[in-house]
């Protein structure tokens, strides 16, 4: 599974626990409660987890981005500051999507 769908579903555990707390404190329903609340909590540790890797993976593309940038400017190539320079820019707003 991927990182997208880990961070899917530990959103759509999060809304789940709630409602259950929810249905939980209406019917006075303390296990039903605590049940959904850990669920809450499942999910906020998915969501963080995929969001983790994410963050990563754009500190991973970020550094290739900055080598290859400089090996371009060391060669006086062009194209190749262009695309480090790219990668670069893309690993930052990744990490910075995935706060």
């Amino acid at each position: 599974m991927g990182t997208e769908a880990n961070r899917g579903e530990g959103i759509a555990e999060q809304v789940g626990g709630k409602i259950k707390q929810g249905i939980g404190k209406v019917t006075g329903n303390e296990r039903m409660q605590a049940e959904g609340k850990a669920k809450e909590l499942e999910g906020e540790a998915r969501e963080e987890a995929a969001k983790a890797s994410e963050r990563a993976k754009g500190s991973v593309d970020e550094t290739k981005g900055t080598v290859k940038n400089r090996v371009g400017a060391v060669l006086g190539d062009t194209q190749m500051q262009a695309e480090g320079k790219a990668k670069e820019l893309e690993g930052e707003a990744r990490k910075k999507v995935n706060e």
